[in-house]
């Protein structure tokens, strides 16, 4: 039976930042069956495929070809002939010096059919998160856009620099770092004054956008007195003077730090989303994973006896994950809850609730075991029976001041943390090399295990880095080390984590 031809969408993926994708590439690459990417497409874009959709990297860079653009269009109508769904995962956008066009004409060429999906470019976006607008009518109504990337040689045969010195109000020159003195002396050369403004954005859209200005005749000074690197836009023209005036990006009061998250991997995205919000850089190397319980006989107990409780008390995000999968397991719903009073430890854990139709009757104001003990305290409490589903590594001190007041309290171990092995290199190379400016803990299992998976000599490698906790016990933890907290949070929650490390670049 002959396989029916698949299709092929060339999507952009936009110039760096995952937020700038377009929807429509958004839903292609849900859907994918096999996804064929480039080296500047954001990581966190190939999350978003079905995990068993097949991820073929294909990205080059100057003097770096693994795959050549020949054996590229092969791999796109080898995929589709076999019936696949393919997307074609480009930076910025397909068809500008994204080679989408030589793709889309050899997929012509061989029968295969294929769609187009505009995506952000990267002179557009970078120029625009660096505070300058393309165009603005009391400057420049053009825009050309121009390839740098050229062998010196070919440079008189392939641009008018003569009509593009003089004729077009902004030029974005893209991967022309290798030629910015050729890109200088030829505008200059042609008609363009020397004292014209040049913007140079590196790393665009990304927390790793670094910005210099300077005139046309000094850029190159400044470009390498500053160290920047590709990949960068440079932007030639009046336009850029407003850049101090609307900058809004590297504003951000966390620009320009690299932070490492440490939380476990389900909710360390949440935390790195709004880190990178405010302007971080954020390194995701989770030192800790959730897991069920080893012996899961007693919360399968616990769930089987459900009406012969008064209270079911949760304290974390993690606990209302594991007992509702208990809860499915045990074929049972949210109508075997009927006639329990739900007690959420904060705002998230009783948000967490929500999104299993649960809803809190009571509402810890203090987001620590002690907090939950006050709740109940003003509550009778002597011959009540509550379920406190936990984490394994969990004080004991709501059992033991509940049951001080006369309550049962069955605890029986939800999930336990296990240290994550598999990130120890990287966490000790990064921390080897300074390159992580502050780290994040959220719990004190996060701080025991990253200095386990580290090693005797975790103190001496965190030195020096600022050390944000998510509240006291986490901080008693950290100084445990011999190391300083510099940032608590004053609630104990993700963006109060983040208000902490924000007021203290501030």
């Amino acid at each position: 039976m002959k396989v029916q031809v698949g299709t092929v969408f060339l999507v952009g993926a936009g110039p760096g930042d995952p937020g700038l994708i377009t929807v429509k590439g958004l839903r292609c690459l849900r859907e994918a069956e096999v996804v064929i990417y480039d080296l500047l497409v954001n990581p966190l874009l190939l999350e978003e495929a079905p995990p068993e959709a097949e991820r073929i990297f294909v990205g080059k860079s100057r003097g770096f070809h693994p795959t050549p653009q020949e054996r590229i269009n092969e791999l796109l109508v080898e995929w589709a002939r076999r019936g696949k769904k393919v997307i074609r995962l480009k930076g910025g956008d397909p068809y500008i010096f994204g080679r989408g066009g030589e793709e889309a004409q050899y997929l012509v060429r061989h029968g295969i059919p294929f769609e187009v999906v505009p995506g952000i470019t990267a002179a557009f976006a970078a120029a625009a998160y660096a505070g300058i607008p393309i165009t603005h009518r009391d400057f420049t109504t053009s825009v050309g856009l121009v390839t740098g990337h050229l062998e010196p040689e070919k440079k008189m045969a392939l641009l008018d620099w003569e009509k593009l010195a003089g004729a077009v109000g902004t030029l974005a020159f893209y991967m022309g770092m290798a030629n910015l003195s050729l890109i200088r002396d030829e505008l200059i050369r042609h008609g363009r004054s020397p004292q014209t403004p040049v913007a140079v954005i590196s790393w665009g859209t990304t927390p790793r956008q670094r910005t210099v200005v300077a005139t046309l005749d000094d850029i190159v000074a400044a470009v390498e007195k500053a160290g920047l690197k590709p990949p960068a836009v440079i932007l030639v023209g009046e336009v850029v003077s407003l850049r101090e005036e609307l900058r809004w990006f590297d504003n951000k009061p966390l620009h320009g730090k690299k932070v490492l998250v440490t939380r476990a991997p389900a909710q360390g995205r949440g935390l790195a989303e709004l880190l990178e919000e405010r302007g971080a850089e954020t390194v995701l190397c989770p030192v800790i994973d959730i897991l069920p319980p080893q012996d899961p006989a007693p919360m399968e107990a616990a769930i089987d006896s459900l009406a012969g409780f008064d209270y079911l008390l949760l304290t974390s995000a993690n606990g209302v994950d594991s007992f509702c999968s208990f809860l499915r397991a045990g074929n049972r719903d949210a109508r075997a809850l009927a006639g329990l009073a739900l007690v959420a430890v904060g705002p998230k854990t009783a948000r967490s609730l929500e999104a299993y139709g649960l809803q809190a009757d009571l509402v810890a104001a203090d987001y620590r075991a002690e907090g939950v003990v006050e709740l109940l305290r003003s509550r009778t409490m002597a011959g009540k029976r509550i379920l406190y589903p936990r984490g394994d590594r969990a004080r004991q001190l709501i059992p033991h001041e509940l049951e001080s007041l006369g309550a049962t309290v069955i605890s029986p171990v939800a999930y336990r943390t296990v240290p994550l092995e598999e990130n120890r290199e990287e966490i000790r190379d990064l921390l080897c090399r300074r390159e992580i400016d502050a780290v994040t803990f959220t719990s004190a299992s996060t701080v025991e295990d990253l200095a386990g998976l580290v090693g005797e000599d975790a103190a001496e490698l965190l030195d020096g880095v600022a050390i944000a906790s998510i509240g006291p016990l986490t901080s008693a933890a950290v100084r445990r080390l011999g190391l300083t907290v510099v940032a608590e949070a004053a609630q104990s929650t993700m963006e109060g984590l983040v208000n902490a490390l924000e007021n203290h670049y501030k």
